[in-house]
């Protein structure tokens, strides 16, 4: 799969108009110096439409091109979600099944009451036991130390227990779950966490095997997703692009260097929850499989029946992020949007305030990657950068309503 073959205009997509993007990208975020580099992929029905790439993948190198690999961060998520929805279609699991049946580690949690900062913890019992459902709809009471709010994302914090090198390995990882407290009873909010990396150990102790060789053989070698690992071979690792961050001083600086990255070691911690690198064609092969509700080139990972609730609010009530959400994603612009099982879903287009359609998913990650699916006008995006945090500026929401602007039919 490579650059368009048709034209724009026979999917129903203006040239001009989508080329309107790239020159937007380029003036407000490339010339800025506020993005290194962008690369935008956009299908309809699964055929690729516009294809762009623009700025360096390394400092003072070539520009990115269709073989540049990314970090994709948190659109790890879906595919771990897909994995363990692969074991419920085996029936498996369930999602009402405790995660303590899966994971003993996590039996007896408590709900935080009190205590941290050197005093110990004091917790009061769950109303209800953490489900499979709370892992992955984000309702589970785990949180990511990155929110800076609490006493228990500071316990995250000083026990290191997000670090991918160095520290705890995945099973490692559940036991120091185990031993904090949850920020609140799960299923009664929303909070964005660690709960996709439990779920990759979930997928583990049902498959029996690791979630790195779980992934490639069940899900990347049936798609014909050849570029998308955990570890970055060898023989590829010139082909990873440089990653940014913003320093202290605001100003971007180096965060990962491709050509010694991080991520050219197998990590410690397989975080199902983020750790992925991969390509933008071979993303789309993704989108492209779940547009087509789990089917791709013939080959088919789940039914119609399990892409249509995983991409089903499952927010209790529902409920929406704005209404649910404790920290990130509780944004006004957020309102309309629920989250399924490993996506954001838009259950109210009027409340989202920008153009889209109901039962559109979609997710991002913290490099300010992001994809989008929509199964009513057929239309897919997948785009690529490698700069954080991903909430520094409006990028995502601007290319989408651009891309729905493009739209003549």
């Amino acid at each position: 799969m490579s650059t368009p073959a048709a034209t724009p205009e026979s999917h129903g997509f203006s040239a001009a108009r989508l080329a309107r993007i790239d020159a937007l990208v380029k003036e407000r975020y490339l010339d800025s110096g506020k993005l290194p580099h962008a690369q935008l992929l956009i299908a309809r029905d699964g055929e690729i439409v516009h294809f762009s790439h623009q700025g360096p993948a390394r400092e003072g190198g070539a520009p990115v091109d269709e073989s540049t690999l990314f970090r994709i961060a948190s659109m790890t998520k879906p595919v771990t979600s897909l994995a363990f929805m692969m074991l419920v279609e085996e029936a498996k699991v369930a999602l009402d099944t405790p995660v303590h049946h899966i994971l003993p580690e996590l039996k007896g949690l408590g709900v935080y009451a009190g205590g941290g900062g050197g005093v110990p913890f004091a917790t009061r019992p769950t109303a209800e036991p953490m489900r499979m459902i709370d892992l992955l709809r984000h309702t589970s009471g785990l949180t990511y130390s990155f929110q800076n709010r609490t006493n228990v994302d500071a316990a995250y914090r000083e026990g290191r227990i997000e670090n991918w090198h160095g520290n705890l390995t995945l099973d490692e990882f559940v036991v120091a779950l185990g031993k904090l407290p949850l920020e609140f009873s799960p299923g009664t909010e929303w909070n964005y966490s660690v709960s996709t990396d439990v779920l990759g150990a979930v997928v583990e102790r049902l498959s029996g095997m690791s979630l790195d060789r779980f992934f490639e053989m069940r899900i990347f070698a049936p798609l014909g997703m050849h570029d998308t690992f955990f570890q970055v071979p060898a023989d590829k690792l010139d082909r990873l692009g440089d990653c940014w961050t913003l320093g202290p001083d605001k100003r971007p600086r180096l965060y990962d260097r491709g050509a010694e990255s991080a991520w050219a070691k197998f990590p410690r911690l397989v975080s199902g929850g983020g750790g992925l690198v991969s390509t933008a064609l071979d993303y789309h092969r993704f989108n492209t499989m779940l547009l087509n509700k789990g089917a791709l080139d013939g080959t088919r990972l789940v039914s119609p029946k399990t892409i249509e609730l995983m991409t089903t609010n499952h927010l209790p009530g529902g409920s929406d992020l704005a209404a649910m959400s404790r920290a990130l994603f509780s944004e006004t612009t957020n309102a309309g949007v629920g989250f399924g099982l490993g996506f954001a879903v838009t259950t109210d287009v009027a409340r989202t305030m920008m153009p889209g359609s109901v039962g559109e998913f979609y997710w991002g990650g913290m490099f300010s990657t992001a994809f989008f699916v929509d199964p009513v006008e057929r239309i897919s995006m997948v785009f690529m950068t490698q700069f954080s945090p991903s909430m520094l500026y409006p990028i995502r929401r601007e290319l989408k309503t651009m891309i729905y602007s493009a739209l003549e039919r």
